[in-house]
């Protein structure tokens, strides 16, 4: 009986202690990711370069009179596609990039991830 008690006993111990190491142990603060826009205007970019955290989103909108598009310099992992005038796209950003319209090769933006 004695040695049922202290089984019991140690038990409990064990899980107090557990309950409170877990109490203890902090939850990583959740980080609210931002939204970024950048204009198509006047045959640019603007801003041009942009520095973003890994999950904010950045959103092209094309206010020119002809339409555009975003696309991934490098290795053309991603495009917005032709955007009209007056059209959005958008992009959750994992990854530094540069990236062009390739529809007017001379415009040129940069995305830098911290």
């Amino acid at each position: 009986m004695a040695n049922t008690n202290s089984i019991l006993k140690n038990s409990a111990y064990l899980v107090c202690f557990i309950f409170l190491l877990s109490s203890c142990t902090s939850t990583p603060e959740k980080v609210a990711n931002k939204v970024y826009n950048v204009e198509i205007k006047q045959m640019q970019f603007q801003p041009a370069e942009l520095t973003v955290q890994k999950g904010d989103t950045v959103i092209w909108t094309n206010h020119d009179i002809v339409a555009h598009d975003v696309t991934e310099e490098k290795s053309k992992l991603w495009t917005s596609g032709p955007l009209a005038p007056g059209k959005s796209w958008s992009l959750v950003v994992t990854e530094s990039a540069d990236y062009f319209c390739s529809i007017h090769v001379v415009m040129k933006g940069k995305l830098i991830v911290q």
